[in-house]
């Protein structure tokens, strides 16, 4: 048995084709694209995938749109995102489960190599980091605005092999847009939760990486210096100065991304008392 693939796009020339080269193994790819404005839907066609177009809501949304509304050739489906490659282990064990009926689970989740300044910043970027990228669409749905979040009744896998993240191959200021939008909604939804959200601690000791994030993000909003104390843990404390220069600058990115939700929170306050910025 084979599997489908899903891609959601939003102007990806510049990482589409290499992902879809990876694919070429794939009979039934889809790419839902957001109306790009650049060659992503010609490279796609190209390429034998299927384009369906939606204009981009939220991340909640689309993802729910593709896989309840598309029609797939098979009963799994894998997500990866334009900017990922599909090694070939990875291909060969997602066959081998695909043509396996006697699994119960009904999704799978990977680990990824991030890839920055052509290397693997493994520590920076705290690996290993579990991701849902193969799914059967009858069986899950997804929650969670931001980030959004796949969920099932059934059991969840894991895969051993894993996917190539190149995240910063449309550049850093696609990077900076990108956290800039993320870090507006994170801000938003701080407010919404207060300012000091409610603690599950039995999330600590969850077996759901989601869970562990989740506790660990509440407790941080208590902390003061939360940006520093990011840079500290992921640059020191989980060893992103052995990654290097590459480590020492994401490090610092990541904490900058902390710093503008800080930022934007207080401004969101500040406005909602009706005082000046």
């Amino acid at each position: 048995m084979s599997i489908s693939t899903l891609i959601m796009t939003l102007n990806e020339e510049e990482n589409l084709g290499r992902c879809l080269e990876s694919l070429k193994w794939c009979d039934d790819i889809v790419v839902l694209d957001s109306y790009s404005a650049d060659r992503t839907v010609e490279i796609a066609r190209a390429a034998g995938a299927r384009v369906v177009q939606r204009a981009y809501d939220t991340e909640f949304q689309q993802r729910m749109y593709g896989l309840k509304e598309i029609e797939f050739r098979h009963p799994w489906v894998y997500t990866p995102d334009a900017d990922e490659v599909t090694p070939d282990d990875l291909r060969e064990e997602m066959l081998a489960l695909a043509a396996d009926p006697t699994r119960r689970e009904a999704m799978f989740q990977a680990r990824y190599k991030n890839m920055f300044m052509g290397r693997w910043i493994r520590r920076s970027s705290l690996y290993p980091t579990w991701i849902t990228r193969m799914v059967r669409p009858d069986l899950v749905r997804y929650e969670r605005m931001i980030h959004a979040r796949c969920v099932s009744d059934r059991p969840t896998g894991r895969l051993k092999a894993h996917f190539i993240h190149y995240s910063f191959n449309k550049g850093l200021s696609a990077w900076y847009d990108k956290h800039n939008r993320y870090s507006s909604v994170e801000a938003k939804l701080a407010l919404e939760r207060g300012r000091r959200p409610r603690i599950a601690w039995a999330g600590l000791v969850s077996r759901d990486q989601a869970d562990r994030r989740a506790c660990v993000k509440a407790i941080a909003a208590r902390l003061p210096f939360r940006p520093t104390l990011r840079f500290v843990y992921m640059y020191l404390l989980r060893g992103g100065f052995l990654d290097g220069w590459a480590g020492y600058t994401y490090c610092r990115m990541i904490a900058s991304y902390e710093l503008m939700i800080e930022i934007k929170t207080a401004e969101r306050r500040r406005r909602g008392q009706g005082l000046p910025i």
